[in-house]
């Protein structure tokens, strides 16, 4: 972005620099948990939550993460028997993965715990501040998922 683009919309780049700043702060606590607590399997358990049973290359779309990255959580997840395996009905060659009632109680925990942290974060914002936060964020999120999605349209 050159100067004159920073004049013509100020609001942007000012809304970038907070992207940017919040990015880094979510990068570096994320480092942190991922240390702390696995947090590499609240995505992939959060989609299959969402989504329900996904085959590892529909599962890397929803979670938007590269194959090898889900290839090799998927292993430790089943591992540790927190996803399951099961053949594909559509296709006996394939296979869909699944979370098992332990990876329920994980993702449980995990959310249990995530929904704590925000709560203590925001404790000192009104419930209107907190509300809009919500409203203005889901408005954000919905513009990026159309734009990734217009993206992969025209990229295909």
């Amino acid at each position: 972005m050159t100067e004159g683009d920073e004049a013509a919309d100020p609001v942007a780049a000012e809304l970038g620099e907070e992207l940017v700043r919040f990015f880094r702060l979510l990068q570096a606590r994320k480092q942190r948990s991922r240390d702390e607590h696995g947090g590499g399997d609240r995505a992939l358990l959060a989609a299959l939550v969402r989504f329900g049973p996904k085959r590892a290359t529909d599962l890397a779309v929803v979670a938007h993460l590269d194959l090898s990255t889900v290839s090799r959580q998927i292993r430790s997840l089943i591992e540790r028997g927190l996803v399951e395996r099961t053949p594909d009905p559509e296709d006996r060659r394939g296979a869909l993965l699944s979370v098992s009632p332990s990876g329920l109680a994980a993702f449980d925990a995990f959310r249990e715990q995530r929904n704590r942290e925000l709560s203590a974060l925001l404790e000192n914002w009104t419930g209107e501040d907190r509300q809009q936060l919500v409203r203005l964020l889901a408005r954000l999120n919905d513009e990026f998922a159309r734009q990734h999605t217009a993206e992969q349209g025209a990229a295909k």
